[in-house]
């Protein structure tokens, strides 16, 4: 019945009571939209990372230091033989690291040459259009440093680099192939030849920087290598989005305060208003505890009816952003951001749709109480009179 008189009454309050549900909807599709975008950036681009850069995990020799360029010539030693197996089953794959240099067009570039066995095919890289030739040395790069260096699949480009004795070599390099990738640490100053022709441009046979393994579950310990697992691998990538969200989290706060304010303003005016409603009501015998929660359940109601009317026009927004993405209007490689594609597909869970009504619930919930604490100490005289008893 309590239930009845309340939805009754909200109803009755007419456009006021549209308003503040409407604002509270707005509440409900702004958190759960953004913090779709979120997830579904945070999945697309692990999930491109994992596919082109790390697998199911690395090792690291002792030496290397992805920050420290300067560690590239000593991150490299004999490939474990724990290791070997997982290798020829081609469950792991070996990466060779190199510093060196290229002139393109009589221009310096400092670029990373890395090694790497042309028949794999855990890592979506498309190794296979390079191949050990001894008449010619041929290599893959990233769209965008192509497009960077003004370079065109079928172009020679000289290489320097020094062998593990410090002399230095250069040789001309055919680029035999140019691929797309959100993945900015497979492409960014890079050049991808085989693995066997670097270790013997640099003197070091049977050795690699980097052996990236395609299970999470195979982490043995091994001697002079690091196993680094995926969370340590995406840390970087989980930060920045985390530094996003939280960022964002003004904007929930910003959405959600100003429905609070309308639902709190609303609950202060319905009291001021209805003194000799609430004169009557105890004078027929309704006790203060039951208007208070008559009252509470009233402020409650705008955001139960929120999630209907959110619902109406939020579901089909959603999911066309879900099937059709948001374009984000930029290049995401030139903010750094990657494997993120230009349009964001959002992920909506039912942890975070379930988690934002129970939030927007209990917060109503609450704001709509507070005023009622005044009926606490009403007298049914003053109500009658339209008086507040101080």
């Amino acid at each position: 019945m309590i239930i009845k008189l309340a939805y009754k009454n909200i109803i009755g309050a007419g456009f006021r009571t549209w308003l503040n549900i409407f604002i509270l909807s707005l509440a409900y599709f702004g958190i759960i939209s953004l913090q779709g975008f979120f997830i579904g950036w945070k999945d697309d681009a692990s999930r491109e990372i994992q596919e082109w850069d790390i697998g199911g995990g690395q090792y690291w020799q002792q030496n290397y230091d992805p920050y420290d360029p300067f560690s590239y010539e000593d991150s490299h030693a004999p490939i474990p033989k724990e290791l070997v197996n997982e290798i020829e089953r081609e469950e792991a794959i070996p990466i060779l690291l190199a510093p060196a240099t290229i002139y393109p067009d009589g221009r310096m570039r400092s670029i990373i040459l890395k090694g790497i066995n042309p028949a794999q095919k855990l890592l979506k890289i498309p190794t296979k259009y390079i191949s050990e030739n001894d008449n010619q040395l041929e290599c893959i790069i990233g769209k965008r440093m192509a497009d960077n260096l003004k370079l065109q699949q079928g172009d020679f480009v000289t290489v320097r680099w020094r062998d593990k004795h410090g002399a230095f070599d250069a040789v001309d390099v055919r680029i035999v192939h140019i691929f797309e990738t959100t993945v900015l640490t497979v492409e960014n100053n890079q050049i991808w030849i085989p693995l066997n022709t670097l270790q013997n441009m640099l003197g070091l046979p049977g050795e690699a920087s980097i052996i990236v393994v395609k299970s999470e579950d195979f982490a043995p310990e091994l001697a002079d290598w690091e196993r680094k697992d995926i969370n340590f691998l995406l840390q970087d990538l989980n930060s920045m989005i985390q530094a996003k969200t939280i960022g964002s989290s003004i904007m929930y706060l910003l959405l959600l305060f100003l429905a609070m304010i309308a639902i709190f303003d609303t609950q202060i005016l319905a009291i001021f208003r209805r003194r000799k409603e609430m004169g009557t009501m105890m004078a027929l015998g309704m006790s203060r505890s039951k208007i208070i929660r008559l009252f509470t359940l009233e402020g409650s109601l705008h955001a139960i009816l929120a999630i209907l009317l959110g619902a109406i026009y939020g579901i089909p927004l959603l999911k066309h952003f879900q099937k059709v993405g948001m374009n984000i209007g930029v290049d995401a490689a030139e903010f750094g951001l990657s494997g993120l594609e230009n349009a964001l597909y959002p992920v909506y869970g039912w942890k975070l749709v379930v988690g934002t009504i129970i939030l927007v619930l209990i917060t109503t919930t609450i704001v709509s109480f507070l005023p009622t604490r005044k009926i606490a100490k009403l007298k049914p005289t003053d109500a009658l009179r339209g008086k507040m008893t101080k």
